[in-house]
């Protein structure tokens, strides 16, 4: 009898404990979804560089809104972005932002933030490119030398930018010299690192991950190497689903001042300047 009273009493507290659990994962359940989702589509170097591991956990926290991250190339954000896959963009390259905007895909364009592109080599720089101050002459060595220079061919804003400088130079890159890979930054770093080869790329995600490359600073400083980034809301009177609110909340954030600040120190203790330089704030 005792036996079965010991039983039934630890029967009991089993259950209670059953449904005490429940009552805390029910509760949990409810707070995830009473945070609203929203769903960035942003180019491969915000996330490479580590920015926005950085910025992000304090909207979130701030506005008590999930950030869903997909990270693409610039062409590859904006087309998701139309296509009503995504509800806000951070991206850089100015003249496909403006279509994008013109086209009625996107509203409330703001400056977020700059820094410059590179070209980066091997240490040995083989062919000299580091004799040249000019990016126009330097892709122009490279051409002349057969490279081997790495693209990521991914219509994504440093392949954009990397498209218009040869074709300042009057160039057509093709054949065995031209690697073409289709793939984000970091990872066309990588397969530039292993093919010892040049590569265009933006400052950040280099400082960010250059202790695992075998590649080095060829030239920096070209006016023309300037890299702009944008944020832009998808507009939800043209394309439907979209978390408008959440879009402008980011938006707000992201050229805030308590934004701008921390944009503004991120990198200085590791690699003794910012990886990037905040917009000024507009009007």
């Amino acid at each position: 009898m005792r036996n079965g009273t010991l039983f039934t009493m630890a029967a009991m507290a089993f259950l209670l404990a059953g449904i005490l659990s429940g009552c805390d994962q029910t509760r949990d359940n409810a707070e995830d979804t009473d945070r609203s989702l929203l769903r960035l589509a942003t180019t491969t170097s915000t996330v490479d560089s580590g920015l926005l591991a950085i910025l992000l956990p304090v909207f979130e926290d701030k506005y008590k809104v999930v950030v869903k991250v997909s990270a693409l190339g610039t062409g590859k954000a904006l087309r998701l972005a139309a296509e009503g896959g995504a509800d806000v963009v951070l991206v850089h390259n100015r003249e496909a932002e403006d279509k994008f905007v013109a086209e009625g895909n996107g509203v409330n364009r703001r400056d977020v933030m700059h820094n410059e592109f590179i070209i980066l080599g091997p240490p040995g720089d083989p062919l000299r490119v580091k004799d040249e101050h000019d990016v126009l002459e330097a892709l122009k060595t490279i051409a002349a030398g057969s490279g081997p220079f790495v693209s990521r061919a991914d219509r994504s804003g440093t392949n954009l930018r990397e498209d218009h400088l040869w074709k300042l130079v009057g160039v057509d890159p093709h054949g065995e010299w031209y690697i073409e890979t289709g793939k984000g930054q970091l990872e066309t770093l990588q397969i530039a690192s292993f093919r010892q080869a040049y590569v265009l790329t933006d400052q950040a995600t280099y400082l960010f991950n250059k202790e695992k490359l075998n590649l080095v600073v060829i030239l920096e400083g070209d006016k023309r190497l300037f890299n702009p980034y944008g944020i832009i809301a998808v507009n939800p009177t043209k394309i439907s689903g979209i978390n408008f609110k959440a879009a402008m909340q980011l938006i707000n954030f992201i050229v805030s001042a308590e934004s701008r600040k921390i944009i503004a120190t991120y990198g200085i203790k590791q690699f003794g300047k910012p990886l990037f330089t905040p917009a000024t704030p507009g009007p």
